[in-house]
């Protein structure tokens, strides 16, 4: 899904495991790379990614209708209550050297300076940026395999939750659309960690995921078996003052 203290975008390590390269790009603990204990990696919570990724409900994909934007709400609530919107909350967590139009909320600039899905190092500028936020698992998606039936609240939470939120290069992200991981994935240097947030989302939320899915994301997480699973993010309902159409 395009525009797809907050703590800096921590460097991109990457670890050969089984042939694969073990990504840990952490994002700050709520962030698509944190994991149980604020850190990221593989720690003590290696290898949880594929066992969650195994468990997770297997159903058919329900038909697109009814979905639209709204019901997920305004975009970029501010759910957290911390007085910025989520868009800025997520620039301030991945881009370095930032700045601000005025305070420390809005952000005018910044450098991602490795997108995880190009690796390319992407300016942002506000108002002609080149720079996205992803919704790592996409809300229509979500809204096929689960979202449609929820309340409001939840379907809000999911749209502003930091953990299924990344920053990211307009032209490589907008090549996803709303995909799931068995029809897109980054390249190889960020594979491991992306698919392991995608699961961490569904999760989270009680989404389920397609038979195609899930198999896609079990091949993947079996080349990086000591992939963690992130954690953290926001309650999966938003304060009762946040309403959707």
């Amino acid at each position: 899904m395009r525009l797809r203290s907050g703590a800096a975008v921590a460097a991109l390590v990457m670890l050969s495991v089984a042939g694969c390269k073990q990504d840990t790009m952490g994002t700050g603990d709520s962030g698509p790379g944190a994991t149980a204990g604020g850190g990221s990696g593989t720690g003590s919570g290696g290898g949880a990614a594929l066992t969650a990724a195994e468990s997770l409900t297997v159903k058919g994909r329900a038909p697109k209708t009814g979905y639209s934007r709204e019901r997920f709400g305004a975009a970029w609530a501010d759910t957290d209550s911390n007085s910025c919107d989520t868009r800025d909350d997520i620039l301030k967590r991945d881009l370095k050297q930032v700045k601000f139009t005025d305070g420390d909320c809005k952000v005018s600039y910044g450098v991602l300076e490795s997108d995880p899905y190009s690796g390319k190092e992407v300016t942002y500028k506000r108002g002609a940026s080149l720079v996205d936020i992803d919704h790592l698992v996409a809300l229509s998606d979500a809204w096929q395999k689960g979202a449609k039936y929820w309340d409001a609240s939840k379907r809000i939470a999911l749209a502003n939750d930091p953990l299924n939120l990344l920053a990211a290069g307009a032209s490589a992200n907008r090549s996803k659309g709303d995909g799931d991981t068995a029809t897109w994935v980054p390249p190889k240097a960020y594979r491991c960690t992306y698919v392991a947030a995608q699961v961490a989302v569904k999760k989270k939320y009680g989404l389920w995921v397609t038979s195609a899915e899930k198999a896609a994301m079990v091949k993947v997480l079996s080349t990086c078996s000591k992939q963690a699973l992130p954690t953290g993010g926001n309650p999966t309902n938003a304060p009762a003052r946040f309403h959707a159409n």
